[in-house]
C-alpha cells in the first residue's frame, strides 16, 4: 500500500521537486484502453535519490518518461521543479526539458561519429553559451565522471562502463535540477555496474543531485535513499532504503 506519511500532493514548496496527484497514463491498443499508470500520488523531495522498481510492464519507465516531459499524462497533475507539465505545449516541454532534466539511458545513446567530448557538448548547443563556456561545462562534466582522459575517443573505442560515464556526463552538463536514469547498469557487467552506481552515489552526495532511477536489481536499489515500487500501474510500496 502507499506510504501514508508522504507529503500531501496539494501542499508543497520548494523542497519538493516532483509532485504527482492522481496521475494516470492510458494507451489505446486495438480498440482497447491499456491503463499503464493509475491514480499515482507521489511526492519526491529535492535532493533525493529514488529507485523505481517493479516487474516488467509495471509502468516504471512510463513514469520516468512522464517526469522527463517525454510523454504526457492522460489525467492528473504533474509538477516537476515547480512547473506543471500538463499545461505545457510540446515546444514548451522540449525547451523545459533542455534546461531542467538530464536523462541517462540503459544503452547510452551516444552518437557514434562524435567523440566523447562532442557527445557531452551536444546538449549545450540548445543554450546561449559561448564556445569557452561550453568548453568549461564539458571539461567539468568529464572530470566529474572521471573520464577526462578519454575525451577524444569515439564510442567504439570505449568500454561499456566508459560509454555510460560519457552518457552521465552528457546528462549533467546542463546542470539540470533532475537526473533521470533508466536501468543505467542494465547492460553492464558486475564490476562496471558497481562503478557506475558509485559514481551516481557520489553525484548525489557531493553535488546534492536529485536522482530518480529505474532498476530491476535489488543490489542497485540499495544505493538509493528511497524505494518506490510499482505493480500493474499502481504504487504499491514507498519506503526508505536501509543502508
Amino acid at each position: 500500500m502507499q506510504n501514508t506519511n508522504a507529503t500531501t500532493p496539494q501542499i508543497h514548496g520548494s523542497s519538493d521537486i516532483i509532485v504527482c496527484d492522481n496521475l494516470e497514463k492510458h494507451y489505446s491498443r486495438g480498440g482497447e484502453t491499456v491503463r499503464v499508470l493509475e491514480s499515482i500520488d507521489l511526492t519526491l523531495a529535492r535532493g533525493a535519490f529514488v529507485a523505481l522498481m517493479g516487474p516488467s510492464g509495471s509502468g516504471k519507465t512510463t513514469l520516468l518518461n512522464l517526469f522527463a516531459g517525454i510523454d504526457r499524462p492522460t489525467a492528473g497533475t504533474l509538477m516537476v521543479d515547480g512547473q506543471d507539465l500538463t499545461k505545457l505545449s510540446r515546444a514548451q516541454l522540449a525547451q523545459w526539458r533542455a534546461t531542467s532534466v538530464g536523462y541517462v539511458f540503459q544503452l547510452y545513446h551516444l552518437v557514434p561519429v562524435l567523440t566523447a567530448y562532442e557527445n557531452v557538448e551536444l546538449p549545450l548547443y540548445l543554450h546561449e553559451l559561448s564556445r569557452a563556456q561550453r568548453h568549461e561545462r564539458v571539461s567539468e562534466a568529464l572530470e566529474a565522471v572521471g573520464i577526462s582522459d578519454r575525451h577524444a575517443h569515439y564510442p567504439r573505442q570505449l568500454s561499456g562502463g566508459q560509454e555510460q560515464r560519457v552518457a552521465i556526463a552528457r546528462a549533467i552538463v546542463t546542470r539540470p535540477a533532475l537526473l533521470l536514469a533508466d536501468e543505467p547498469t542494465g547492460d553492464l557487467d558486475r564490476v562496471a555496474a558497481a562503478s557506475i552506481m558509485q559514481l551516481l552515489s557520489q553525484l548525489h552526495s557531493e553535488r546534492g543531485q536529485t536522482i530518480v532511477m529505474v532498476t530491476h536489481d535489488p543490489s542497485t536499489a540499495t544505493h538509493a535513499q528511497r524505494l518506490v515500487r510499482l505493480d500493474k500501474g499502481q504504487l504499491v510500496e514507498d519506503v526508505a532504503v536501509l543502508s
